[in-house]
């Protein structure tokens, strides 16, 4: 199974975006924790895109595609904005108190958790972040 839906860089496209990852998952017939938690992981890497690819521009569009088996999901999302690694950000130490530690880290923390394997390239202009979900 491959699904593919373009999203615009506007906050309206999450709830868009949550209801294409919801017909995948009963597509595919996963338990509701398992969607809830791609969800997550997705809404985490798309608002990502959103709030800090096009700083100052409107209406680019980025995609997200989705690859299925019987063993696994890959989810990539693809944006022609800033180059950014979002893997190379060193991980926060949440051990520390929520006022100790520096903003930021946490969401791609958050999308490893969930999703497994997490990788980035930039290649011809473009991010590149492929998430991958074990379902076996």
């Amino acid at each position: 199974m491959k699904r593919e839906i373009i999203f615009k860089n506007q906050m309206t496209e999450v709830q868009r975006i949550a209801q294409f990852i919801d017909a995948i998952g009963e597509e595919l017939h996963l338990d509701m924790p398992v969607i809830n938690g791609i969800q997550l992981a997705i809404e985490e890497a798309v608002v990502n895109v959103i709030n800090y690819a096009y700083p100052d521009r409107v209406d680019c569009e980025s995609s997200l595609v989705v690859n299925a088996d019987e063993h696994q999901l890959i989810f990539i999302v693809t944006d022609s904005g800033l180059p950014f690694d979002p893997t190379a950000v060193p991980e926060p130490d949440i051990t520390l108190e929520a006022e100790q530690r520096p903003i930021g880290g946490l969401g791609i923390l958050l999308i490893k958790k969930i999703m497994g394997k997490v990788s980035y390239q930039y290649l011809n202009g473009q991010n590149i972040l492929t998430m991958t979900k074990k379902i076996c």
